[in-house]
């Protein structure tokens, strides 16, 4: 395991997201399209899929049972553009924090 890693592993460590939101690293951006254009970071979209690092423990329901989550953490998603929070932690490292409710689709290999 690299320095980077495990520092990476310990900030996790430290996070737990609260009720129904999800703690998402963002895939890696293409740097070249298809045809092997470079395109530069202001042109780039933020990529609307990634991976889930941390999950709540659930949502809580008006009779006061919480709903289990039905993802987990390692799983590949599609979400929508504009969801979630996006916040910095460690070195300058970007996260989404957001709802099970914002998220589309799980990625099945």
């Amino acid at each position: 395991m690299s320095i980077e890693t495990l520092e990476q592993s310990s900030l996790l460590a430290t996070i737990k997201p609260l009720q129904d939101r999800i703690l998402v690293k963002r895939a890696v951006e293409e740097e070249r399209s298809r045809g092997g254009i470079v395109i530069p970071d202001s042109a780039k979209e933020k990529p609307v899929k990634g991976k889930i690092l941390a999950i709540g423990p659930g949502k809580r329901l008006e009779s006061g049972a919480i709903q289990p989550m039905s993802l987990k953490v390692g799983d590949e998603i599609l979400f929508g553009k504009y969801a979630g929070t996006e916040v910095k932690l460690g070195h300058d490292e970007e996260y989404i924090i957001m709802r099970e409710d914002d998220i589309m689709a799980i990625i099945t290999h």
